[in-house]
């Protein structure tokens, strides 16, 4: 299969473009910026230039394609809504090609918005999300189009990793604690960049219409035990700071540290043969090469 991979050059993007490449597909990779194609062109695909901006150059990486993976998406959490407005328009652009064509499309989500008191399933819908992804996605399985959404775990970690977990190493080591939110009993779901690219892999072949998928091998871990990690590796306190304190102390992170986000993905793997092979977060922090600088 010939599939457009939009954030080809990214963290998560990379990974699924060699499960892709060691698995027989062909993979047009959507590059941005020079330093992206060339990236994109080591790694052994096509380069097909454009941006999320440029819906006429989605139009055409998906028209030249036989099935698509959508993992772009601009994470500036200072203009979060203006984000989610350009990827939602991104998924209608591309979903657009493919109405009533059976090629698939897989759209990336979140695992946060769902306030059960139990791990969130597959066929739970999320009481709010900040992105629009999901229900763009599910708008274009009512007018045909062959897609699937894929919910991906807060933390996706591996070597390179610069999101949610870098970011709270980073803030330990400028304010001299690795802190918590109040009991810090609140949990992240987690998946590593490997596992994960071997479900897209999978859920790009075997996906049904209008299908949700959770990339999370660890159900929930607790805010106070990663923490416990990062200040373990940093010869710092671990420390808990009150919800009024979070703000000054973690920045744009404070909207994320306090959530509880427990999620199972028992159906997905049952449904697709996926099975998470390789470490955990915990056990993935405690390798170092996060605290390396």
């Amino acid at each position: 299969m010939r599939v457009f991979v939009t954030g080809a050059s990214g963290f998560i993007g990379t990974a699924i473009v060699q499960e892709l490449l060691g698995a027989g597909h062909q993979v047009l990779g959507l590059a941005r910026s020079e330093e992206s194609a060339r990236a994109i062109a080591a790694a052994g695909a096509e380069v097909h230039r454009g941006s999320l901006d440029d819906l006429d150059s989605l139009r055409r990486g998906a028209a030249a394609s036989e099935g698509v993976i959508h993992t772009a998406f601009n994470h500036d959490f200072l203009a979060y809504e203006t984000a989610g407005q350009t990827d939602r328009n991104a998924i209608e652009a591309l979903g657009g090609v493919l109405v009533g064509s059976d090629r698939p499309l897989l759209v990336t989500a979140g695992l946060a918005g769902f306030t059960l008191g139990r791990p969130a399933t597959e066929q739970d819908n999320p009481a709010a999300s900040p992105r629009m992804s999901e229900v763009a996605a599910l708008e274009l399985a009512a007018q045909g189009v062959r897609v699937a959404v894929i919910r991906l775990a807060a933390s996706v970690h591996d070597r390179g990793d610069h999101g949610f977990v870098p970011t709270l190493i980073d803030i330990a080591r400028r304010t001299g604690v690795a802190a918590y939110v109040g009991e810090g009993l609140n949990r992240w779901p987690a998946v590593h960049r490997l596992d994960a690219a071997r479900l897209y892999r999978l859920a790009l072949e075997q996906a049904t219409t209008g299908a949700r998928y959770h990339g999370a091998a660890d159900e929930g871990i607790s805010l106070r035990n990663i923490a416990a990690v990062i200040g373990r590796h940093l010869n710092l306190p671990a420390v808990s700071i009150s919800p009024e304190q979070a703000p000054d102390h973690f920045g744009w992170m404070a909207r994320f540290v306090g959530l509880d986000i427990v999620a199972s993905s028992s159906l997905t793997q049952q449904l697709l043969n996926w099975h998470p092979t390789q470490p955990g977060l915990l056990a993935d922090l405690e390798q170092g090469h996060y605290f390396a600088r």
